[in-house]
């Protein structure tokens, strides 16, 4: 299983069914209850390039915060959130989620408002760090 999840974005689907359907034709007649018809998508555009947020290792957050964050802003079931955590606190970071850059920066700002485990502020716990980062080959 693949340590990021790629969201489904509804921007994507609108494009996969304007290029499933064929072409409307113009409608020549006058139909006054109904509005004009739209153009087709533009053929020739690109999906927005796909971004990662990645979680890095945090030597003093809890392990239950972190996936307890995971689980509040991504809606990960626990054996999930705790597989991304574990990768982060082995390798050093982990994919957390992948998405268009937009949305990928606000799940990263959305992870890092939870702000420091309140356990460990005493122990100078700060906000998880987290960053956006476009995937290779983007």
């Amino acid at each position: 299983m693949p340590d990021h999840d790629h969201d489904h974005d509804e921007d994507d689907d609108a494009a996969a069914v304007a290029e499933a359907e064929p072409e409307a034709q113009p409608n020549t007649q006058a139909q006054p209850d109904r509005p004009a018809p739209r153009p087709a998508g533009k053929p020739n555009a690109k999906p927005l390039p796909p971004h990662a947020v990645v979680l890095h290792n945090d030597p003093t957050n809890g392990f239950d915060f972190v996936v307890a964050s995971l689980v509040k802003v991504f809606a990960y079931n626990t054996p999930r959130a705790v597989k991304l955590t574990a990768t982060a606190h082995l390798k050093g970071r982990s994919i957390v989620w992948t998405g268009h850059k937009e949305h990928a920066e606000l799940k990263a700002q959305q992870l890092t408002g939870r702000g420091p485990d309140p356990t460990m502020k005493a122990q100078g716990a700060k906000p998880l760090r987290v960053t956006v980062e476009p995937l290779p080959g983007s």
